[in-house]
């Protein structure tokens, strides 16, 4: 049988693929609305708050908002801040503005999503000051390296690429000044699924092979054999929206299995609920209250059906085989110091 050829960027299933990322920018615009949390960059992505989103949803948004964000400003703390942070299938993220208000800057944060979504964001970045203002406030020339799929300046760059052409993305993120031998966090929430397992596991391969010491935090569906993983993936299927690497959905074993057989060293895993009664208690019973929920057996099958799993590699022993549960306790906050 001949070989399948290569997806394009008009594929229908890749299309259905980026719809999911004005869904979570959408929701997140609803949640942020309500006061779960602050992101006062989401508005220049989606004007509108949109239809009312069940609390159930707010909450799972606030609980993967949090979780990552924990770990993420975890790593840069151990480095402190000097490192590179690459956001796999970025979407409409709001991350790198985030961290340049809370003093977190990594040297350089990347993204990468399709071109089409690339396009989309510098467009939106172009015409709103509130976002090119803090890009330019961290480059050391008047001019940004712009064309219609790719930004660059000296801290944060977005690059338009197919996360399953490896040697193409590899190329793109040296050409702008990827540094294989700095620390690196990279962060995908909801793109392994919607990759072959093969693919999934060839771009984990690529990052355990390229970086010395790294992190790697994937948020993603998980526990899908069941029947409530099976009405999640049905309803996604109606929207022509099929979760091509649910395989390596089916358990936090199976989850975790990925990055060890790809070379990495640790790995841990937790479904969101675990992580949801982890998280700092005061800020759970503050967000609780904005909203009457009515049904909370419904929210925990929900989270129970989310996971993150982040693997480590360590060649210059930070520490960061000992990220565990304990970061999702407190507030993570860290100045970059001189060398």
């Amino acid at each position: 049988m001949a070989a399948r050829q290569p997806f394009t960027d008009t594929d229908n299933a890749d299309e259905a693929v980026r719809a999911t990322c004005d869904d979570a920018t959408t929701c997140k615009r609803f949640a942020t609305s309500k006061g779960y949390w602050k992101d006062p960059y989401i508005q220049y992505f989606v004007r509108s708050v949109g239809d009312r989103k069940a609390p159930e949803i707010n909450r799972g948004y606030y609980a993967r908002v949090q979780g990552v964000n924990h770990l993420l400003d975890a790593f840069l703390r151990k480095t402190q801040c000097d490192c590179q942070v690459i956001n796999l299938g970025a979407g409409l993220d709001t991350t790198f503005w985030r961290l340049k208000d809370e003093n977190l800057m990594p040297r350089k944060f990347f993204e990468v999503d399709f071109p089409t979504v690339v396009a989309r964001k510098i467009h939106n970045i172009k015409t709103k000051p509130p976002l090119s203002k803090p890009i330019i406030e961290t480059h050391s020339t008047d001019s940004l390296l712009l064309d219609a799929h790719s930004l660059e300046s000296d801290r944060y760059c977005i690059i338009g690429a197919d996360l399953r052409d490896l040697s193409s993305l590899d190329e793109k993120l040296k050409k702008f000044q990827l540094n294989p031998e700095l620390p690196t966090l990279l962060l995908s929430e909801c793109v392994l699924v919607y990759m072959t397992p093969s693919h999934s596991s060839n771009l984990v391969h690529w990052a355990a092979e390229t970086f010395h010491t790294a992190m790697f935090i994937n948020y993603e569906q998980v526990n899908m054999s069941d029947r409530f993983g099976q009405v999640m993936i049905e309803n996604l299927q109606r929207r022509q929206c099929t979760l091509a690497g649910v395989e390596a959905c089916q358990t936090l074993d199976s989850q975790k299995d990925r990055f060890l057989k790809t070379g990495w060293e640790h790995v841990d895993a937790l479904d969101m609920m675990t992580v949801y009664t982890m998280l700092p208690q005061d800020d759970v019973a503050r967000i609780e209250r904005l909203e009457f929920l009515d049904e909370k057996e419904l929210l925990q099958q929900l989270l129970q059906h989310y996971n993150i799993c982040w693997a480590t590699k360590d060649k210059l022993n930070l520490g960061n085989a000992h990220f565990n549960v304990s970061l999702m306790n407190g507030h993570v906050s860290c100045e970059r110091t001189s060398k």
